[in-house]
């Protein structure tokens, strides 16, 4: 099983090319410094040198090296552009085999597993036989499922902190409707308690004043032992 998708390279494929004019001679001199650093595994001056290469001559190899250059300082971003110009430029089947080869391994470092998988079938379309790109779609075939299920895992986790963010915020609104309905309560017992002592009421009036006063605190009573049950209960639902 790879653990780490493996790259494909064409730096003999760049020393086919015959007849250059001295213009091209020079990005041909560039290719050959930069492929020589690559070997060197110094590959921050073979992207040097392959960049300088392109600006003398466009080259779809010098393209595609140059993003394996990059590829190997694990910019995988910047290697996926070069990947992607070099698979859309090459005529040569190989070449755009193994540009599409590379693509998908930078996607996959990228952790962009879907882009990928699309990038190693088009790779295979190419070359059906190409043990190593169908070994890398294997691994990243596992990747994405894996990728999926730890991301279906942790949607439930999510949603039960919004729940109980909800629920917090509604206990919250419950407990000052009842401290408002409380206060009303409160104010409404002292009226009547002044209301009392400021008149003289027959014996029927103040018993019914009384009767209205225990109604409420009644009411009250029983809203707190409501709450209270409500809280006992949401906290053993689980």
């Amino acid at each position: 099983m790879l653990m780490n998708p493996s790259i494909k390279n064409c730096l003999l494929l760049i020393f086919a090319c015959f007849g250059l004019t001295s213009f091209a001679q020079s990005g041909h001199q560039y290719r050959m410094e930069a492929d020589q650093k690559y070997r060197e595994n110094d590959f921050q001056k073979a992207e040097e040198s392959y960049r300088k290469s392109l600006i003398e001559e466009s080259s779809v190899n010098g393209t595609f090296n140059l993003g394996n250059s990059i590829y190997q300082q694990q910019r995988y971003e910047e290697a996926i552009k070069q990947y992607l110009d070099a698979a859309n430029s090459a005529q040569n089947n190989q070449l755009k085999s193994h540009a599409y080869h590379n693509l998908g391994n930078a996607y996959f470092n990228n952790q962009d597993f879907k882009n990928s998988i699309d990038a190693y079938k088009n790779a295979l379309r190419l070359d059906p036989q190409d043990i190593d790109t169908k070994q890398n779609l294997a691994l990243a075939q596992r990747k994405l499922i894996q990728q999926q299920q730890q991301q279906q895992q942790s949607q439930p986790q999510n949603e039960n902190q919004e729940n109980e963010q909800e629920k917090q915020e509604q206990q919250q609104q419950e407990q000052q409707q009842q401290q408002g309905e409380q206060d009303d309560g409160q104010q409404q017992q002292q009226e009547q308690e002044k209301e009392m002592e400021q008149k003289d009421l027959t014996k029927e009036e103040a018993e019914k004043l009384l009767q209205i006063i225990e109604q409420e605190e009644q009411k009250v009573q029983e809203k707190m032992r409501g709450e209270k049950k409500k809280k006992t209960k949401s906290a053993k639902d689980w």
